[in-house]
Parts: C-alpha cells; structure tokens; sequence
C-alpha cells in the first residue's frame, strides 16, 4: 500500500514538472504579446490588481503602524547608544580634566623641590583621602603612612607652601593636623628683612595667623612674606620639626606696632579647604637649621 502510494505520488510530480516545462516553452515561444497564454496572464493580472489594491489600501494603516513602530524602536536604541556616548566622553572629559589638575600640582611640588633644595628632605608625596567634618576645618587624612617613611611631627607641604604637620601615623594612613589648628606652632621670620617669631592661630579665627613674639623694635609691614625661619623659638639649639625657607604666607596687617605686644596677622598662601595632593617632608637634613650664610 505505502508503495502504490509513492508511486502515485511521483507519478503526479513528475506531470506537474512536464506541464511546467511545456507552458513555459509555449509562453516565450510566442511571436507576440497578443499570444494565448499571455493573453492568459494578462486577464489573470486584471481580475487579481483590484484585490492587490484593495488589500493595499486596507493594510497600508497597519503597514504603517508596523512601520512606525519599528522607527520609534529603532530611535529609541539610537538615542541609549548617543546617551551612552555621551557619559563615556563626559566621564573621560572630567577625568582628564582631573588628571590635568594632578598633573600641574606634581609638577608644582617637583619645581618646589628644585627651587628649594628640598630632595634631601625624602618627601613623599600623597593624596587626600578625608577631610574633617568640624566647623574649624583643622584636619584631613592622607593615604601614605609608616610603611612609607611617615612619623609624627613631619611637616606638610602643598602647592609649595606649608599647609601642616602630621600628628598621627598608622601604617597605610596619617592625620596631618593643619595650620589652622590651635595648636599650631611654627619657628618663622619675615622673609626680607629676617624679623623673627612664632606662628600661632588667632583665637576663632582659624584663618588668621599671628606671627608673635616679635620685639618692639621689629618693623614689619604688609605685604611681607613669611617663611619658616628652621628654629622653634630664639634659642637656636631648639631644632624645629619645620626645614626653613618654606613658604607660609603674606602679612596683612600689624597690630600695636613697635611695642613687645604688637602683633603681626598672616594669611596663608595654602588654600586649606582645598587640599588634594600633598608632600609629606620625611628627613632633617642639617637638623632642620639654616645652613650658615643661607639666606631665605
């Protein structure tokens, strides 16, 4: 039974192929347009193109539909893929912008060291990492520590100038206490003229430093630059924890002029609120003391 019903089944394939093969011989066998079986094809044409239309126009609104839709899911994938863009070329913007930033305090602090002679100092340079919540703004934390040389009482640098102290030291970690802290202590002389004294932090004004105990005799104006003087006191066998000649700020004003208790206010050069990349001054070359004949 399964055999007839191969056969039979190949036999109708195979007149299905021979009729095929004879219409097309007769159709492009034709000398004319006006032969039979074209006659044929254009009658059939007839009769089905009002169909084609009508069905053209009654789905052309959902052609459309679909079509419409595949644009709005198309545009939709372009605008994630522009927005995308736009974060990476954004974040790299920023970091690049950040990195340029970096890069130009490095090369202050490298252009410092020269300038100052400062490679005998070991410093080491890091980053900030946490800044103090108080009001005051007196401390921040730096992600360099013991294990890279960092102690207790090394003076801190920024930019150049002299921003603090470390006051506390774990191994991969420091607080560096700055120089708007009360306890701020600093061996320091007027640049020019080599007026000593001691910074110190005016009372609720952690902004404003007082270069004190000055003599009477000290004339020292506005303008003035400050500098570490490399000594805590004027009893020169004090060493200082500060090398000299580093940078602290500018005189703004003096008061009681020319009498034991006059006062002379600083601003700092170092923007403290702002501290990013800082230097940590790891040796004492010369015990921290002026060199004899060093000038600042």
């Amino acid at each position: 039974m399964y055999d007839k019903t191969v056969r039979r089944r190949r036999a109708v394939l195979g007149l299905l192929v021979a009729s095929s093969l004879i219409l097309l011989t007769i159709y492009f066998g034709e000398s004319s347009a006006s032969g039979g079986l074209h006659s044929v094809q254009r009658g059939v044409l007839q009769a089905v193109s009002p169909i084609e239309d009508g069905a053209s126009r009654v789905l052309k609104p959902f052609s459309d539909l679909f079509g419409w839709v595949g644009d709005t899911l198309d545009a939709k994938g372009e605008v994630k893929s522009l927005r995308s863009e736009r974060d990476q070329l954004r974040a790299q913007a920023v970091a690049g912008a950040a990195a340029e930033r970096e890069n130009a305090q490095l090369k202050t602090l490298l252009d410092f060291n020269e300038q100052a002679g400062m490679q005998g100092t070991g410093p080491v340079v890091a980053r900030v990492i946490g800044r103090d919540p108080s009001l005051w703004y007196t401390q921040v934390t730096i992600n360099k520590g013991t294990s890279d040389g960092v102690r207790q009482d090394q003076p801190v640098v920024a930019d150049g100038v002299l921003v603090g102290r470390v006051s506390d030291a774990a191994s991969g970690t420091s607080v560096v206490t700055l120089l708007s802290d009360h306890t701020t202590n600093v061996g320091a002389q007027v640049a020019r003229s080599g007026v000593q004294g001691v910074i110190t932090v005016e009372a609720g004004r952690p902004n404003d430093l007082v270069l004190e105990y000055t003599k009477a005799s000290d004339v020292v104006t506005p303008g003035q630059k400050v500098v570490t003087s490399g000594t805590l006191s004027r009893v020169s066998r004090y060493a200082s924890p500060y090398p000299p000649y580093i940078p602290i700020g500018t005189v703004t004003s003096v008061d009681n002029p020319g009498t034991d208790s006059q006062q002379v206010h600083v601003k700092p050069f170092a923007n403290l609120n702002r501290l990013e990349i800082v230097e940590v001054l790891t040796k004492s070359p010369n015990a921290n003391r002026p060199r004899p004949g060093a000038t600042p």
